[in-house]
């Protein structure tokens, strides 16, 4: 029998004993066993951050995303493999699809992220704010990686996505991490990182795997370290209560099993096209994964005067779900993971029994397709119908981990809102309407107890990616019974692994440490025009201050009739009794463009390709005719660009600071500029 090896400290290591025996789901028969025994996990977790952490470090935000990219590129280069033994688990090709493919996909998007950070190891956090009058004294926030490792302990029913999911965000952010997938299905978890170890593409120490018992792990972290749980609520407070956690104060983020909803509107008639997109969501929720999804759909609030139209559609919707061996084409539902989960699942459900009943599926018995449902952990879907919802609790609070739901009624958009947050915290509801109104009501009612909600119609059920799905850049989390924390998020998923620190001084002192120009530091003033430097060349804080340019009536007079805005207060004929103005105000646009003639250097090829695009455009001030404007232009940040074609030109994005200034020095208009600028490197 193959013994799974945990990959810990740069090589591969199986643990000491016997180990735990792993069975394949649907046939029952075991095919690995796999052991922890004898690993130093202090040991571990001293290599991540001696070894991992340094060289993430090193790595900018950019270096960092080509890596995560290089290696989604790599892993996609195996996936037959990776589905030979996700086949194992249970799981249909559809739900290995989603599990592997959208791993995999989750490493593409946060290396697609890294172009909204700078092309740095840090980055700044918000806004500059001016702490003094003369402008000489400010703070910023600084966004600097931990100096510690993620600890990553999963669940079951994602052995690839739920690992993949979640280094994409720690690696970015420079962090390195230890993976504990949960021992049932960590076969599939260790085949990924045989993969990603062979490749070479992360440095040494940014991944570690675990294929067993934690043992003694939390034990071993501390301030600058992270952990992340994803799991049952019971296991995942156990977990968070340990000593060291908490004297440690070491963050904790968990995503914990919930029970989600989904609201079917009562505008919603079984003529409209929202009905069949509802019945399809319950019956996709209930089924996938064999109903073993975080965010599985375990409550059905529907109408009351509809609730029989319904169980009937559910029961005949769900009576075509052909369940059996995930290997034949023809099945459309596996097995549970093992028998200790469906055993599980079927204790759940007495639970709910109490004071629901079973409407569709049986609890005993189901019927297999190309499998033996005696040796494989096959279980029929289980619709269960509770007519009292108000008066059980058992309801919302008692979730099945398998394909179960419970069909409840409601009498009103209030009561279906009552009813969500009757679960105590949710990761996800959906609410299927075509009713405007019914959706603003439902989201502003429920929102605070749930960390996603889908509002489904048929304008976007074609692209939706349904009830089920977290999406990269959104967060996945919820507050209450789903933990209380966020994974992915984009932006601020990165944060989570970085320490925000509050920095204050000067401008001067700020610019230097950021490496973006703040307003009010030194410029570098040089005899060179910034727009004939190459992209190398220019250095942050490098400076033009422009000549003078009056401001006339007549440019006034021409821009408004060359662009078409005769906005009242660009016309001398006005009255201006009553308004902001005094008189004629130059266009803020006008001034906008008569700046860029003032500092472009116009009349020879320069390493300027093109103008990228304006941010932040705020006019401060009016401008009147008479009154002399100049320019301060100054290089603020910069960031390379890849080369997407051998082809390509060599270039980068250079972000300038332009400040527009009256003849009294008060600045009238600001902006910041992006310019695509040539390097020098050929290759």
């Amino acid at each position: 029998m193959v013994s799974l090896e945990n990959y810990i400290l740069g090589k591969w290591v199986a643990g000491d004993g016997e180990g735990q025996l792993l069975y394949n789901a649907y046939t029952g028969n075991p095919i690995y066993k796999t052991s922890t025994k004898g690993l130093d996990f202090a040991a571990i977790l001293d290599h991540a951050r001696k070894k991992g952490n340094p060289a993430l470090r090193k790595m900018t935000f950019h270096e960092r995303g080509l890596m995560l990219r290089a290696l989604a590129m790599h892993l996609r280069e195996h996936l037959d493999e990776f589905y030979r033994i996700s086949y194992q688990t249970g799981a249909t090709k559809t739900d290995s699809w989603v599990d592997i493919e959208g791993g995999i996909g989750n490493l593409f998007s946060y290396a697609s992220l890294r172009r909204k950070f700078p092309d740095e190891a840090y980055c700044l956090d918000g806004e500059n704010h001016v702490l003094g009058k003369a402008n000489t004294f400010m703070g910023h926030h600084l966004l600097i990686p931990k100096e510690g490792v993620a600890v990553h302990i999963n669940a079951f029913n994602f052995p690839v996505w739920g690992m993949l999911e979640k280094i994409a965000v720690n690696l970015l952010a420079g962090v390195p991490a230890v993976v504990k997938p949960a021992t049932v299905t960590s076969y599939l978890t260790e085949a990924v990182v045989k993969k990603i170890a062979a490749s070479g593409i992360l440095p040494n120490g940014a991944l570690q795997l675990i294929c067993g018992s934690a043992g003694d792990l939390l034990e071993h972290v501390g301030p600058q370290d992270v952990i992340t749980f994803t799991g049952s609520a019971s296991t995942g407070l156990l977990l968070r209560s340990g000593k060291q956690v908490l004297t440690q104060n070491v963050p904790f983020t968990m995503e914990a099993d919930s029970l989600n909803c989904i609201v079917l509107g009562e505008d919603v008639t079984p003529q409209m096209p929202e009905w069949d997109i509802f019945i399809k969501e319950v019956r996709k929720e209930m089924t996938t994964k064999c109903g073993q999804k975080c965010t599985a759909i375990r409550r059905i609030f529907v109408p009351e005067n509809k609730l029989e139209e319904i169980q009937h559609a559910l029961s005949k919707a769900l009576s075509q779900t052909v369940i059996g061996n995930p290997l034949n084409e023809k099945v459309r539902m596996g097995s549970l993971a093992g028998e200790t989960q469906r055993k599980e699942v079927k204790e759940q459900v007495q639970k709910l029994l109490a004071s629901s009943q079973i409407i569709y599926g049986s609890l005993d018995s189901v019927e297999v397709l190309d499998a033996d449902a005696a040796k494989g952990a096959f279980m029929s879907p289980l619709l269960l119908m509770n007519q009292h919802p108000f008066n059980s609790a058992a309801a919302h609070e008692v979730e099945a981990f398998g394909p179960v739901s419970t069909l409840m009624p409601y009498r009103s958009i209030e009561e279906a809102i009552t009813l969500a947050k009757m679960g105590k915290g949710s990761l996800v509801s959906t609410i299927v309407t075509a009713d405007k109104n019914t959706a603003r009501q439902y989201v502003l009612g429920a929102g605070n107890y749930h960390g996603r909600i889908l509002i489904l119609d048929s304008r976007c059920a074609k692209e939706s990616t349904g009830h089920g799905s977290p999406l990269p850049l959104l967060v996945h989390g919820g507050p209450g019974r789903a933990g209380g924390g966020e994974e992915m998020g984009g932006i601020r998923g990165v944060k989570h692994y970085m320490q925000r620190v509050a920095i204050q001084g000067s401008p001067d002192m700020i610019t230097a440490v950021s490496h973006v120009y703040q307003p009010g530091a030194t410029g570098n003033l040089t005899a060179v025009h910034p727009f004939k430097k190459h992209f190398e060349e220019l250095t942050i804080g490098d400076q033009l201050v422009t000549a003078k340019r009056m401001i006339t009536s007549e440019d006034i007079d021409r821009f408004a009739d060359l662009s078409g805005d005769h906005f009242y207060a660009h016309l001398t004929e006005t009255d201006f009794e009553g308004t902001m103005f005094e008189k004629q105000v130059a266009h803020g646009y006008l001034l906008m463009s008569i700046a860029a003639g003032l500092f472009v250097d116009s009349y020879e090829k320069n390493p300027v390709l093109l103008n990228y695009g304006i941010d932040e455009l705020r006019f401060t001030k009016p401008v009147y005719p008479g009154s002399e404007i100049h320019i301060r232009f100054t290089c603020k940040e910069k960031t390379g660009q890849e080369k997407k074609e051998h082809t390509d030109i060599p270039r980068g994005i250079v972000k300038w600071y332009v400040e527009i200034i009256d003849e009294t020095d008060e600045i009238v208009g600001v902006a910041t500029i992006l310019t695509m600028v040539r390097k020098m490197q050929t290759i």
